[in-house]
């Protein structure tokens, strides 16, 4: 029986089978994420972390940011012309700004909003200027960065092998949903996947990544954009039952025996108007709600609904979207003995795992 391939699943089998015969790989697969993309900034620090050498250049100027030197901080600044760099009492105007290792490789180095946020990050910086802010965009491994977002998705005390389902569930997003964004492929949001600094080596993100390294899921023969929840709140939902396409894969409402038996029990309170769309337009509007109003304003899709006071009284269970894995039902699995294989089969039915090593 001869069997047919759309161009997407050929793609697919040449990367799960090694089967670009002649060809070397072009080096380990790598994410660009846009970072620090909610503070719109104006103004950015790059710093060498102790012991490190970072090469920043921009335009034809080269500047190796060292603590040894005392010159160990970068300012960057949003200009007319792109953007305005200050090492010291050296100032140059750019397009554009790289930041890497001495040999142009990916390096350690820390970012920072002045008297927002600063973060570490390894691989290597890019920041432009438009639009009215600063875009800073890491290209990093993709190992690096599943193990950054495993480490900060998940919840605190999860086993490894929880850990581990969620590594793979990461590693086949970032594999199989990019270009989400039009100049880099995922945010540090969890409008893609939430990501921090990575973890330390021996890190329980670290081992879950390490133990997991190249495995996906795939569906039909074509690797699927896993999404994942914090808390499901009984049964997991469809992308169809909250007017989400689907892509190529459908999901399947399952069965979470934790969360049904612990449930995560909210309240809020919403205008009468919002809550009528909410009732039919679903994820949409949650996340519409969200943004105006703080990602905790409805907690997830579940809910029952009254009238108190002109104000419509939401009570419901469960945290997120409710789609995919189930973080907390994962982690009561992983605790009652389950390893990562069964819990993905659980919450991913009819999917297989590969590698794409």
């Amino acid at each position: 029986m001869i069997r047919l391939y759309t161009c997407k699943q050929f793609v697919w089998l040449l990367l799960l089978s090694g089967a670009l015969a002649g060809t070397k790989p072009a080096g380990p697969p790598q994410v660009r994420i846009g970072v620090f993309g909610l503070f719109h900034p104006q103004q950015l620090l790059v710093k060498a972390l102790p012991g490190k050498a970072v090469l920043l250049q921009a335009e034809k100027q080269s500047f190796v940011l060292e603590s040894s030197s005392g010159r160990q901080t970068a300012e960057i600044k949003l200009s007319p012309g792109g953007v305005l760099v200050r090492v010291g009492d050296r100032m140059v105007s750019a397009m554009e700004v790289r930041v890497s290792g001495r040999d142009g490789a990916t390096t350690d180095f820390e970012l920072a909003v002045p008297g927002k946020i600063h973060r570490r990050y390894r691989g290597i910086l890019r920041i432009t200027g438009a639009a009215g802010s600063l875009t800073p965009v890491v290209a990093m491994d993709l190992e690096t960065g599943v193990s950054s977002a495993v480490q900060a998705e998940t919840i605190p005390d999860t086993p490894l092998e929880a850990l581990k389902a969620q590594a793979v569930a990461t590693r086949s997003y970032f594999l199989a949903a990019k270009e989400r964004h039009q100049d880099f492929d995922f945010c540090d949001t969890t409008h893609c996947q939430f990501l921090r600094e990575p973890p330390t080596a021996g890190s329980l993100a670290w081992r879950a990544t390490t133990a997991t390294r190249g495995l996906v899921l795939t569906y039909r023969d074509q690797g699927i954009a896993a999404m994942f929840t914090r808390s499901c709140g009984g049964q997991t939902r469809t992308p169809d039952e909250l007017g989400m396409p689907s892509a190529n894969y459908p999901y399947f409402p399952v069965s979470c025996d934790f969360c049904q038996k612990h449930p995560m029990r909210w309240q809020r309170s919403v205008s009468l108007p919002e809550a009528e769309r909410l009732a039919h337009a679903g994820e949409a509007v949650r996340l519409e709600i969200g943004r105006r109003q703080g990602w905790n304003a409805v907690p997830s899709n579940n809910f029952t609904v009254r009238r108190e006071k002109g104000q419509a009284v939401l009570e419901g269970t469960g945290e997120g979207h409710g789609i995919g894995l189930c973080q907390w039902g994962a982690k009561a699995m992983a605790e009652q003995g389950a390893d990562f294989r069964q819990i993905l089969n659980h919450y991913y039915p009819n999917t297989q795992i590969q590698s794409v090593r």
